[in-house]
């Protein structure tokens, strides 16, 4: 088997030999259940041999060619729902259960917590490494290689296509005239011809997968479970042309699996979603990962009646009942994309119909849950694909929803339209995202003007740059370069095997140097070109590869040529690789922007702001608890001298405390990214008093504010041991798991044993429902 790799340190093992068979289509057969914390049934695989691989018949010509290396056609195509029939030829678990696990020609046996597989020695398996050798294998069998973690495989076995009525159909064509009629080249002739029909007859084909998924089983094959790799071959079977090219995995989820998240809502109620770990969904069913591995799939889901089953499906799906108590839901997706994009989401949801028309930003895009938003139904024709979105980004009003709602959006396009061929260079994906989050934003706010917009994204940009200095000053240089492959990014082995470079880093989950870096080198390209030219030239980008996987230079290279007149600039691929996916820290043209930003009239507003509450905090401060009430009149008259609006002393009637008073003094801020940007300035003050801290939590009712502001406040509370603020922090870490990673760290580094007991108080409530590598990392800070 492959070498272990450490789960929390090493490089993500991307083990599927996509260049010998890939993945075209999977059928997904699938039992929920909630009392024991499992997924389990069946999914069927239909390949295509890759092209590493090309037999050739005696004449010397070519009669199995692999499709893959082709661009796929993406498919637009109005919902359908695709009658099951005879849903499931296995759906309880007392029949799957009963399947023999295939060893020799003896069954094999094996407890609740082992694999449920062949050792290396029964099974005859020889290592990946060898058996992937097709030129050298000599005698060897072929050795399918899919990406596997976390799962309990039962049984795997040859799928009779050729017994489903109709599909002699399928070898009338003239493409199989002369091929021998030798039914297991029979059966791998026929997923050819299926998988490789006009994109106009995506009915037809769904409708033939589902009943191929459905055909009667025609032996058994034998695997191994490694800890990431699920290898799979046919006695006597030597290339990759002869294996079976439509197989069936009889498998169950673990409850501790890291692709699936299983927790309650915020009713209390049971639920369980696709949590999109840096394993990706290779612990809820196998499949192959790499980025070339794309592929189309239909699912049926099986829950109890009162659930909910979510997926990004291209149909509407409602549920049909199969038996009292039990509902079937069935979705459906022909373009293709990455396994990892498979996405589902179980509860008890409720859903919105509201007309859109009366709705606010926040309402259209929320649902209520505590794990899962999804974007309204219309009228019109399109694909009600999920969004994922925290809760953390649903209270405190609209911005931090819709900055986020934007965000997602936009990696329809970079992520899902467009790949990157490399997951190391994920820049390329969520760059993009961050890119394009303030233009869809933009559009969003209707009203605001060009000079709003552009104050907006240059405050933004300064709390960016603010992030991304603090991210390279407490991280390591390696996880700072977008390139860390460099050179060899997008090279791959010969079986088509390769690795994420610090992909199980488990502090890589946290950090945001993609986003960042990958934001301000589009940004630092559009303002050297011209916005209007840039964004021309995206879309140009977006036309020519859309339905590709590509790399930086692909990007780049089109840019430069789109735009002659920056040739004489000195801007080439190779500079822009030097100065920033190359390297650590922050880039060279960067620094020379840092200060640019400081003249945006809505930072200079949070300036003067900053101002006066570090004064205030001074003479507080100065004052001392004897001479305070003195001196609080004395303030106050200074303040309305001082106060420009005139009408604000007209106006002012007496007040009943101080505090009432310096909420009028201060401006009140309207914008959340304002907020975040005075509370992080307030930050760099070494010393702020009670009462100070007391009156920014009432000024600004920081309480109310959405999740970005709350968390800069509770690092304000812990900095200066605000005791008041100690509730605050218990509520943010127990509502927002992700985001109060970093707030664990602060509680324990003052050393103050008030502080640090709160922290293993709030860890101990909350960690059964955090992700493995969130745990992992906090129970690092705290034991």
């Amino acid at each position: 088997m492959e070498t272990q790799l450490d789960p929390m340190k090493d490089d993500l093992p991307l083990m599927a030999n996509t260049s010998y068979m890939l993945v075209k289509h999977y059928v997904l057969d699938l039992d929920v259940d909630f009392k024991s914390k499992i997924i389990e049934g069946s999914i069927v695989l239909f390949f295509e041999t890759g092209s590493q691989y090309k037999k050739t018949n005696s004449a010397g010509e070519e009669s199995c060619q692999s499709q893959f290396d082709e661009t796929s056609k993406m498919r637009t195509s109005e919902p359908c729902y695709i009658p099951i029939i005879n849903v499931s030829t296995c759906s309880s678990k007392t029949e799957c259960n009963d399947f023999a696990v295939s060893g020799k020609e003896e069954e094999a046996t094996s407890d609740e917590n082992s694999s449920h597989s062949n050792n290396e020695q029964d099974s005859g398996i020889s290592s990946s490494k060898d058996c992937c050798d097709i030129e050298n294998h000599g005698n060897k069998d072929f050795l399918l290689v899919l990406d596997c973690c976390d799962l309990s495989v039962l049984k795997v076995e040859e799928v009779d296509v050729a017994a489903v009525s109709g599909i002699e159909k399928f070898t009338r064509s003239a493409k199989l005239t002369g091929v021998s009629k030798e039914l297991e080249n029979l059966r791998n002739q026929i997923v050819h011809e299926l998988l490789t029909l006009p994109a106009d007859r995506w009915k037809e084909q769904l409708y033939y997968f589902t009943h191929c998924s459905q055909a009667p089983g025609c032996g058994e094959l034998l695997f191994s479970t490694g800890t990431w790799s699920l290898e799979i071959r046919k006695s006597g079977i030597q290339t990759p042309a002869d294996f079976p090219h439509a197989i069936r995995i009889w498998y169950k989820t673990k409850p501790e699996g890291r692709s699936v998240t299983w927790t309650t809502d915020q009713s209390g109620r049971p639920c369980v979603y696709t949590m999109g770990s840096p394993i990706n969904n290779r612990a809820l069913f196998p499949c192959q990962e790499p980025p070339i591995a794309l592929s189309t799939w239909q699912a049926s889901v099986r829950t109890a009646a009162g659930f909910i089953v979510l997926m990004s499906g291209e149909n509407s799906a409602e549920p049909v009942q199969l038996q009292e108590g039990v509902l079937s839901w069935y979705y459906y997706v022909t373009m293709p994309m990455p396994a990892s994009t498979f996405t589902i989401a179980v509860g008890c949801w409720q859903e919105v119909k509201q007309e859109v028309k009366q709705q606010s930003f926040k309402q259209r895009a929320a649902v209520e849950t505590n794990t899962e938003c999804s974007l309204p139904s219309s009228q019109t024709d399109f694909s009600p694909h999920i969004i994922f979105l925290s809760q953390s980004v649903l209270p405190g009003g609209s911005h931090l929803c819709g900055t986020r709602l934007c965000h997602e959006i936009a990696h329809a396009w970079f992520g899902l339209a467009i790949g990157a061929r490399d997951w190391t260079e994920e820049w390329i994906s969520e760059g993009f995202a961050t890119f394009l989050e303030d233009i869809f934003w933009a559009r969003a706010q209707q009203q605001l003007s060009h000079d709003e917009i552009k104050g907006q994204q240059e405050l933004k940009a300064l709390l960016r740059w603010r992030r991304l200095r603090d991210e390279v000053q407490n991280s390591e240089e390696e996880l700072q370069v977008l390139r860390p492959k460099k050179e060899s990014t997008g090279e791959l082995s010969e079986s088509g095997a390769s690795i994420v470079k610090y992909g199980l880093k488990a502090e890589k989950i946290f950090m945001q140097v993609h986003y960042l870096k990958g934001y301000f080198l589009l940004r630092s390209l559009a303002r050297t070109i011209g916005e209007v030219s840039y964004l021309a030239s995206l879309r140009k980008f977006v036309i020519k590869f859309h339905g590709q996987l590509v790399l930086s230079q692909d990007f780049l290279s089109m840019l430069l040529e789109d735009i002659p007149e920056q040739k004489g600039s000195g801007l080439t691929v190779e500079s822009i690789f030097q100065n920033w996916l190359d390297t650590s820290g922050i880039p060279k043209p960067l620094l020379e922007e840092g200060e640019t930003w400081k003249e945006c009239q809505l930072v200079q507003q949070v300036s003067g702001e900053v101002t006066k509450w570090i004064q205030t905090n001074r003479r507080i401060r100065k004052s001392g608890k004897k001479k305070m009430k003195q001196n609080e009149v004395v303030f106050l008259q200074d303040i309305v001298r001082k106060k420009e609006r005139g009408a604000f002393i007209r106006e002012m009637q007496p007040l009943e405390s101080f505090w009432q008073y310096l909420k009028h003094y201060f401006q009140i801020l309207l914008l959340p990214d304002q907020l975040v940007l005075l509370l992080e300035c307030l930050l760099e003050e070494k010393t702020l008093c009670p009462r100070i801290l007391q009156c920014l939590e009432r000024t600004y009712q920081l309480q109310e504010q959405d999740a970005e502001v709350r968390h800069r406040w509770c690092e304000l509370v812990i900095k200066h041991k605000y005791e008041p603020g100690y509730g605050d922090i218990e509520r943010f870490l127990r509502d927002n798991q992700a985001m109060g990673v970093y707030l664990y760290g602060e509680l324990m580094v003052n050393e103050d044993a008030k502080q640090q007991e709160l922290a293993r108080k709030c860890f101990a409530a909350a960690q059964e429902h955090m992700d493995a590598s969130s745990a992992k990392v906090v129970a690092e800070m705290l034991f």
